[in-house]
């Protein structure tokens, strides 16, 4: 019997195993491959998704435990019209390689819902799950800020 999940609000009916990662099925089933494999055991944050707005990392989560609407990089904002966060990337030139970007950005968006106006330490706390091997770190407390002031004007 088929898995019904609501990604970025269309639903999708998935008929795999329930022990499938959630990572593989939005990459691999569903073909949204803004979420990144990078190492498998939920230490980088390159695969960070939201389930019911909460920032996990899809690669430990099994498809027969999601529990609510799952949100990635390409349902948080548009090309048209891009998200405070992704604008603030763009403005503030986050990205190098920019393969962590997408997971950096879906764990800013949790971030930025739960505290709007965050501390460069709660940043920085907030932060620390997700790796960056081109250690732009100081461009993206920069940039969570940037959006911070955006959302709240």
């Amino acid at each position: 019997m088929p898995t019904r999940l609501t990604i970025n609000g269309t639903s999708h009916d998935v008929d795999l195993p329930e022990d499938v990662p959630l990572l593989w099925v939005l990459r691999d089933e569903i073909g949204l491959t803004g979420t990144k494999f990078g190492c498998g055991v939920a230490a980088c944050g390159a695969c960070t998704v939201h389930i019911d707005g909460q920032a996990v990392r899809s690669c430990q989560v099994a498809l027969a435990d999601v529990w609510g609407d799952v949100t990635t990089i390409e349902g948080l904002g548009t090309p048209e019209a891009l998200g405070a966060l992704q604008s603030a990337w763009v403005e503030h030139q986050v990205a190098q390689c920019g393969y962590c970007q997408s997971g950096q950005i879906m764990q800013a968006a949790s971030l930025l819902a739960e505290n709007p106006s965050p501390s460069d330490s709660e940043v920085d706390d907030a932060m620390q799950g997700n790796l960056c091997r081109c250690g732009t770190y100081p461009r993206i407390r920069a940039a969570i800020h940037t959006a911070a002031a955006k959302m709240e004007g």
